[in-house]
């Protein structure tokens, strides 16, 4: 598979990248720091990848999407996968605190998102179809306290997915839309651990299986496509009183 990740250089991508390096997957690496992205590739190269491409690519900066894409495709000679796992988080007690922080999340995380994602689709259909995968999050299936503007950007995104899974699968793009729970990760460090709480591995591997077999939807890890499904049915006088 040839295959490019905005955002596999920590937490879940980095661990989705390195499934797809040890099975010889060519492997486009996207992202912002440049000392990074040469140290993950480093990496995927000692574990076998096919081959690995770099390219610079902010979701701060979408006239740099095209490019981006374009220069991975020339490098692995053509994709079959587009992944975005990259995103911004805070809390909501940090968002209220600074306004402008607010509007840079809810842009990287919904507007530039799917101006990256429209990119890849177009170019994904032009050359015949392949899949789109997008890491979205639980965060999006019910509003609840702790989630904020970081929880209804990823509702967004989510809708956006899905319904472009129904428009373009039968144009030969799939997509899938990845929901992971809490993972342990940098970007959760700070936070309580809920139970049911997943580890990057796990997750990628997860999502690797629906990426490979076309799956539109992955709760990772799987249980919590249960915890979402109870959460979904509280009445919201008991939202209201939760702290989750």
């Amino acid at each position: 598979m040839k295959i490019v990740l905005l955002g596999a250089t920590r937490g879940m991508g980095r661990s989705l990248a390195r499934l797809c390096a040890r099975r010889g997957d060519a492997v486009a690496l996207l992202g912002r720091e440049r000392d990074e992205i040469a140290r993950s590739a480093r990496d995927l190269v000692a574990l076998g990848a096919g081959a690995v491409a770099q390219g610079i690519c902010d979701l701060d900066d979408p006239a740099r999407f095209g490019p981006a894409l374009a220069a991975a495709a020339d490098a692995l000679g053509g994709l079959d996968a587009v992944v975005l796992s990259a995103a911004d988080f805070a809390r909501p007690a940090d968002l209220d605190a600074d306004p402008a922080r607010a509007v840079r999340l809810a842009t990287r995380n919904f507007a530039h998102s799917i101006a990256f994602l429209e990119a890849a689709r177009v170019r994904l259909l032009a050359h015949g179809g392949g899949t789109l995968c997008v890491f979205s999050s639980v965060a999006g299936d019910r509003a609840r306290k702790a989630t904020g503007i970081y929880g209804a950007t990823k509702a967004g995104l989510s809708h956006y997915a899905v319904s472009l899974d129904l428009r373009d699968r039968p144009r030969g793009l799939r997509v899938v839309l990845v929901k992971p729970g809490f993972v342990r990760t940098g970007m959760t460090a700070d936070l309580p651990v809920p139970p049911f709480a997943g580890e990057p591995d796990a997750v990628a591997r997860r999502v690797l299986r629906a990426i490979d077999r076309g799956w539109p939807v992955v709760y990772a890890p799987p249980i919590w496509r249960l915890v979402m499904l109870v959460i979904r049915t509280l009445p919201r006088f008991v939202m209201r009183r939760a702290e989750f």
